[in-house]
């Protein structure tokens, strides 16, 4: 049976490769890049609490600030990384540059210590860090093309989440030997096989026309395609207004559910039990978002995208519900593994119900951008939503009221999202 890595050169407009689609190195690059994209994370305010301190001015109030101002920075960024992305002419070198950035600005930590020096650093990270999904996207769709996008898009998603599992186990194990300064040595070594997994793909093999969302003829210049439509006919785009509002609910109901349960955590077995709790919660949902992408991917063009977003809203509200049945501790972990269904559904469908919304207009990188900007807006008020329902009537009204906003974001996709794929038999 031939595989993606098998396909022969491009033959129509829906198959686009020139060459052999390099699936390895694919693999790679979205496996190297899953902890390099997001830069320090959650150990950012670990390092400037537990080796900073109060001693260098950095307690809670202060993290919290600066993570609060890098957010902000990165989700203005959306939308100009994805126009950045539309128009380059050789996006792994982008990727590469993004990386680069991403890690100085994490590194240099050690060296830089001012508030407005670390909100600088992080805030440049956050732009760098914004490229990289648009980036990745258009990569894969100028080299496999639309036919075999949804495929290719679920093994990418399927990489990334093994390589946040195994970064996370890794940093988990020599953090607890080496202390937390080895996380920046982790995120150089990871830096640098992105690097090298990028360079290995050849830019000729990428059809940047393909790769924005234009339609064009197989031997068609990409000078010679249509140009790409105005920004009003995004505007117009209802399906994709009604699509940036369900990932807007999504986010809002999912962000803050980690956190919640890391606090529940906190509250129960103390904060010593409670940080290894959290990081099995983060590897438990890693690993089941790993076959849920693969199997989305194969199977996307035969189910459509509808049902399986539907599907990723009901474990999501059904998630928010079942935090409120007990707080054992093993409980809170195994329901928060169920993550890693909604998370990986809509992961690995996020672009493939893009670039089906925005076939022909060569606005696929920037509506990725435009959406990512609301589903990032989602995720920043979720915390908010939920810190403040917690003070006011705790946790089970918390975990209720997520569930209840994706309860709500199910029932606006059932009535208003259209299906995106022809569904083909077989």
């Amino acid at each position: 049976m031939a595989t993606i890595a098998d396909m022969p050169p491009r033959s129509t407009s829906g198959d686009r490769p020139s060459g052999k689609v390099p699936t390895r190195t694919l693999d790679a690059l979205n496996f190297f890049l899953a902890d390099v994209r997001d830069g320090l994370g959650p150990y950012l305010a670990i390092y400037l609490i537990a080796v900073r301190g109060p001693a260098h001015g950095w307690n809670e109030a202060t993290v919290g600030a600066v993570l609060t101002i890098a957010g902000i920075v990165g989700l203005i960024s959306q939308t100009p990384a994805g126009s950045l992305i539309d128009r380059a002419r050789n996006k792994p070198r982008i990727v590469m540059i993004a990386a680069l950035l991403v890690t100085l600005s994490s590194i240099s930590l050690p060296i830089v210590s001012g508030f407005t020096a670390v909100a600088v650093t992080q805030s440049v990270a956050a732009i760098a860090g914004a490229v990289f999904a648009p980036a990745i996207s258009a990569i894969t769709l100028g080299l496999v093309g639309p036919k075999l996008f949804a495929k290719r898009v679920g093994r990418n998603e399927a990489f990334n989440h093994a390589g946040n599992a195994v970064s996370a186990a890794l940093a988990g194990v020599l953090a607890w030997k080496f202390g937390p300064v080895v996380v920046f040595w982790l995120m150089g070594g990871l830096t640098v096989a992105s690097i090298v997994s990028a360079s290995r793909l050849k830019n000729d093999d990428i059809d940047n026309a393909v790769a924005r969302g234009l339609d064009c003829e197989p031997d068609e210049a990409d000078d010679d395609c249509a140009q790409p439509s105005g920004w009003k006919t995004l505007l117009e785009n209802r399906s994709l207004m009604i699509f940036a509002l369900t990932a807007f609910l999504f986010h809002l109901a999912n962000a803050a559910m980690l956190t919640s349960v890391s606090q529940l955590l906190a509250r129960t077995v103390g904060k010593d039990q409670a940080t290894s709790l959290t990081a099995a919660c983060i590897v438990a949902a890693q690993l089941v978002m790993v076959p849920v992408a693969i199997l989305v991917g194969r199977h996307t063009d035969r189910w459509g995208t509808k049902p399986l977003f539907l599907v990723a809203f009901a474990f999501l509200a059904a998630r928010g519900a079942l935090y409120t049945v007990s707080d054992n501790p093993w409980w809170l972990v195994g329901v928060q593994a169920l993550d890693g269904v909604g998370a990986g559904i809509f992961g690995a469908l996020f672009p493939v119900v893009i670039a089906d919304l925005t076939k022909g207009t060569g606005r696929f990188n920037v509506s990725q951008g435009a959406v990512a900007s609301a589903q990032g807006l989602g995720a920043a008020l979720s915390a908010t939503l939920a810190g403040a329902i917690i003070v006011w009537a705790g946790y089970t009204a918390s975990f209720l009221t997520l569930a209840t906003i994706a309860a709500l974001g199910l029932g606006l996709y059932v009535v208003a999202m259209p299906e995106t794929k022809e569904k083909r038999a077989g």
